[in-house]
């Protein structure tokens, strides 16, 4: 690279070396060659070969070593130390992983706009620890056990005492707090640490996310093949305590590569979410203006000097003053108004996607409680905990990572001559075709259980282990993990990448939100149909006897809503405008 008029021609190295709009840890110009990139990603999600490396592999991983080991049990404890129905425990479940899945866009708000990446995701950090702390010690508390509350053919229930309880969701709800202002800022600021004007970096970037993912699902199958055993076999106290200690040595891990990350500038430009809702409210106050004959013509003169958009032309009145001039009165600029259409058109692709996320919520909530009535021995007299299948979700994910990122991205990256080998909507759609797959295999399974129930006489003995393998589960949970390598990841890079640069934050918290909204959602649906299915003395869909239960109809409705989710998907996506120059 050359800077014509310099003296000595070429650009110096030092000129080179330096990373434009970052600084380091002391304010100073961030410099290529010893921040940013590897070497400070490593501290944020997985680990390398090199020894230092390794203290910046825990945070991502323990991040979501403490999280999946409170939800993917979840359930059971409601149901089990605390007495709750299972659709009760359901819709709990549902509305606290929901809530966890919008708070992200408050902390990526205080992050964006006031605070930082960095110092956001110190504080989440120490919310985090507290939430989990509190809830250990709600969990050792004295509380009737299961076996007070069961008897042998019959399932009634008692609780521990208030108190109690409200002591254990208050501490629940401080952890999804937390988890709003961690999540989203320690991804983007992870991804912060690539220069996305630097080819090698660009390309460092897209594999950023999916290591990003890789190193979050290695975090979860940690969780589910060991702190599931410990929850259910040993103590429940434990079984929490253990994720708190892990965040107090991720926090510090976090603190140690203070010095080779690269930390954004914040620029004197008002707010974003100003910028972009000034243009909302001057288009809104002009939509009955006229553009004059004047401003038409400025329009046109200007226009060759920026990319405008054809795309929501009612936008384009916030470009003219209350008369229909563009003069004085004018309070937004092109590049305003481009910024407001760029996140406008991310909500169809964002609303289209909620049933995706409508169907992984029954990974951790309906997939688990039917694992518990089936054989679930391995040998030797030992039985897996139900929720530990939800271990090869992850495990699949840290399996396919690679092969993806390294065998068919490269492939890909030849045929389309695209850096990410396919777009990201094209990535994105694939894994919502593989969800419903994964729906109807898991009514079809679902069917066979209940099936099985009739055959041996069963159906109304719902404590009895039933002779089907729990195993007959895998393959849906296993289809859930590959949709997750190329969804998940698909949707991070995308929100994060086509948002403006200053709200890279709430970009990911966009993506984080469909998760949050989808568990909202699940929990409306189990509701709705309980009441509709569960009155006049007949058995509900959710009856707390799987044997009587049809979740079998569940996943079919569930199955449908997502090829109606994927067909309105594909119609969006097909006349998406990437906002960097990319096509579809």
């Amino acid at each position: 690279m050359t800077i014509a008029g310099t003296p000595g021609g070429p650009e110096s190295p030092l000129l080179e070396d330096i990373v434009d709009g970052y600084t380091d840890h002391k304010g100073r110009p961030a410099r290529r060659s010893t921040s940013g990139c590897w070497r400070s990603a490593y501290f944020i999600i997985a680990s390398s070969y090199r020894p230092r490396l390794y203290m910046e592999a825990g945070v991502e991983v323990a991040e979501r070593f403490a999280y999946s080991g409170i939800q993917a049990n979840l359930i059971n404890y409601l149901t089990g130390r605390l007495g709750l129905s299972m659709a009760t425990a359901a819709e709990n479940v549902n509305t606290w992983s929901g809530t966890g899945g919008l708070l992200p866009l408050v902390g990526a708000f205080v992050a964006d706009s006031y605070l930082g990446r960095y110092r956001t995701i110190i504080i989440a950090s120490f919310l985090y620890i507290l939430g989990l702390g509190l809830l250990t010690l709600s969990a050792v508390l004295p509380s009737p056990s299961p076996s007070d509350c069961q008897k042998s053919n019959q399932i009634t229930s008692c609780s521990p005492p208030q108190l109690q309880i409200i002591l254990f969701f208050f501490s629940l709800y401080l952890v999804a707090v937390g988890q709003g202002g961690h999540k989203p800022c320690n991804q983007a600021f992870g991804a912060d640490q690539f220069d996305g004007r630097n080819p090698e970096e660009c390309k460092a970037k897209s594999s950023f996310f999916n290591w990003w993912y890789f190193g979050l699902c290695f975090g979860t199958v940690i969780n589910y093949s060991v702190l599931s055993y410990i929850q259910e076999n040993l103590n429940w106290g434990l079984g929490f305590g253990i994720p708190c200690v892990v965040m107090i040595a991720a926090l510090l891990l976090f603190l140690l590569g203070t010095r080779t990350y690269r930390y954004s500038v914040k620029t004197d430009e008002k707010s974003p979410f100003v910028r972009i809702g000034k243009v909302f409210i001057a288009a809104a106050k002009n939509w009955r203006t006229m553009p004059s004959l004047v401003a038409t013509e400025e329009l046109a003169r200007e226009a060759p000097h920026h990319q405008v958009s054809q795309q929501f032309k009612c936008l384009n009145k916030a470009l003219l003053a209350p008369d229909g001039s563009k003069g004085n009165g004018r309070q937004c600029t092109i590049d305003n108004v481009e910024e407001a259409k760029a996140v406008l058109r991310l909500f169809p692709i964002w609303t289209t996607c909620l049933v995706y996320a409508i169907a992984f919520a029954q990974s951790s909530t309906f997939f688990t409680k039917q694992g518990i009535t089936m054989d679930r021995s391995i040998g030797w007299g030992i039985d897996i905990p139900a929720s530990s299948l939800q271990g090869f979700i992850g495990l699949s994910i840290v399996l396919i990572v690679p092969i993806y990122d390294r065998i068919l991205v490269p492939i890909a990256r030849t045929l389309t001559r695209k850096p990410s080998g396919i777009t990201m909507l094209q990535r994105i759609g694939t894994g919502m075709f593989l969800s419903a797959i994964s729906m109807v295999v898991a009514a079809l399974v679902e069917m066979k259980r209940l099936k099985t129930a009739q055959e041996h006489g069963l159906v109304d003995m719902p404590n009895v282990t039933l002779p089907m393998s729990v195993w007959w589960l895998l393959p849906q949970y296993i289809l859930f993990g590959v949709s997750d390598v190329v969804t998940i990841v698909g949707l991070q890079e995308f929100f994060y990448d086509q948002v403006p640069t200053e709200l890279r934050s709430v970009g990911i918290a966009l993506y984080l939100s469909i998760l949050g909204v989808g568990n909202f959602l699940s929990s409306f649906l189990i509701s709705a149909i309980e009441k509709a299915t569960g009155g006049d003395g007949q058995h509900s869909w959710f009856n707390d006897n799987l044997n009587r239960a049809h979740l079998d109809n569940y996943y079919w409705v569930l199955a449908g809503l997502s090829a109606v989710g994927l067909s309105l998907y594909l119609y969006f996506a097909k006349s998406y405008i990437y906002n960097r120059g990319s096509t579809l």
